[in-house]
């Protein structure tokens, strides 16, 4: 029976486990595809330290980066050494040498997903990216192939474990941020300098694949308003969940008449929402389409196993010759329009704010005027306890009906320079609408 012959590049957490994949189920793999997978080498700067697991006894390893590439056995190249100048120079050698490519890498495809895929369809070739979106959820499949037909208008996605498991410890214990953060670096779900995750980063590299597939249109990461949760306060989460929401980041993808929405905010939901009880490391994507309506998928986003699986799932769909027919014959492989992403102070949603004001009559008077000014209504306002006797200040909190991001910024700066009110304590959170 013809095997198809795979090179790993990178043989970190997730390429052993592929490598553990491709090894241990051969048979299974063969006895679902027919054909079999082998796994050719291994090209890790680790040489000598991989040459000692059992798991790769009798494989290859080298460094050498071109070798691979420039072997006419080798079929499939497995990019998982992350980053983007070697990731990126590895995947366009591979398809220039005819190879296919399999990869997980975000920061990569956000940024140059439209060279690279043009340049695969050029030549002939594809790329799989399944594991570099939500893990084992499958949503990469999902928008290629079950909405192939659909007209996609809006999706929401909490795409990224960690900032999910730090929110979830908020929300369910009270503790500080840098409490949870600490927690989740203590279970494996935080890096050691976690700034790509917790500031968003991450969650906007998604979702800028997430949109080309969602919606055809070509846009990477640098289209994306981002914001982190680094800044959130246990007390915020409280008072929300009082009015009936869950705080999650959120990364948000929306078609609209006069362009797209793309942005990835703490954002909070109504707690009925199925999004709103996806909680720890889970992650979830809930896609609104014309016919469909609302589909929400879950599962494990992070982690060795289910990103492995995702990968070994696109190589056997490549050695069916599955993904490359998807290359040659589906739009959003080949050129796709740029559009216009509406700024995020032109967007329109409901909003939740704090205010620290003085206990004194006459104070929700003059934010109510600031607000009126500005053409903002409230839905609600609550006073949360009673002033510390210290500060003679007490937490208010307001949740707006719908209006434009500029102009409640521009309240809010008038409001903060007020004698009455403290605004180095002022938060605003949006809401989202789904």
């Amino acid at each position: 029976m013809e095997k198809c012959n795979v090179a790993l590049y990178g043989c970190g957490t997730v390429g052993r486990g592929v490598a553990e994949i491709l090894l241990g189920h051969q048979a299974g793999i063969t006895r679902s595809i027919g054909r079999g997978i082998r796994l050719a080498c291994v090209v890790d700067k680790r040489v000598d330290e991989l040459r000692k697991l059992p798991l790769l006894a009798g494989i290859p390893i080298c460094s050498d980066l071109e070798a691979p590439i420039n072997d006419p056995e080798i079929d499939i190249v497995i990019e998982l050494i992350g980053g983007m100048e070697t990731a990126g120079n590895i995947t366009e050698k591979a398809l220039k040498a005819g190879k296919n490519v399999v990869t997980a890498n975000k920061a990569l495809l956000a940024n140059r997903a439209d060279a690279l895929f043009k340049l695969a369809r050029q030549r002939g070739r594809s790329i799989g990216f399944e594991a570099s979106v939500a893990g084992g959820v499958p949503i990469i499949a999902t928008l290629r192939d079950s909405f192939v037909a659909e007209t996609i208008s809006s999706i929401f996605g909490i795409v990224n474990g960690t900032c999910n498991y730090i929110l979830s410890r908020m929300t369910d214990e009270g503790v500080s941020y840098p409490e949870a953060l600490a927690e989740a670096r203590e279970k494996g779900y935080a890096e050691a300098d976690p700034t790509l995750d917790v500031e968003g980063h991450d969650s906007a590299h998604k979702l800028a694949i997430l949109a080309r597939l969602a919606f055809g249109i070509n846009v990477t990461d640098n289209d994306i308003y981002c914001e982190g949760i680094s800044h959130i306060n246990p007390a915020d989460i409280a008072y929300a969940g009082s009015l009936g929401y869950k705080l999650k980041l959120l990364a948000i993808g929306r078609i609209k008449d006069d362009g797209v929405e793309l942005r990835v905010h703490p954002t909070l939901l109504h707690r009925n929402h199925p999004l709103a009880v996806v909680d720890n490391s889970i992650n979830a994507v809930c896609i609104h389409g014309q016919a469909v309506g609302e589909v929400t998928l879950t599962g494990l986003g992070a982690g060795a196993e289910p990103t492995a699986g995702a990968v070994v799932a696109d190589v056997c769909r490549m050695a069916l010759g599955v993904y490359q027919e998807d290359f040659r014959l589906l739009p959003v492989f080949g050129g796709t329009e740029t559009i216009h992403c509406i700024p995020q102070e032109q967007i329109e949603t409901k909003y939740y704010f704090r205010l620290s004001c003085m206990d004194r009559a006459g104070v929700l008077a003059r934010v109510a005027g600031v607000l009126g000014e500005h053409n903002i209504s409230i839905d609600s306002c609550i006073q949360q306890g009673r002033a510390h006797q210290d500060s003679g200040y007490v937490p208010v909190v307001f949740m707006t009906h719908r209006v434009k991001e500029e102009n409640l910024l521009n309240a809010l700066r008038e409001i903060n320079s007020l004698e009455c009110i403290d605004g180095a304590e002022s938060v605003m959170l949006r809401v989202a609408e789904i």
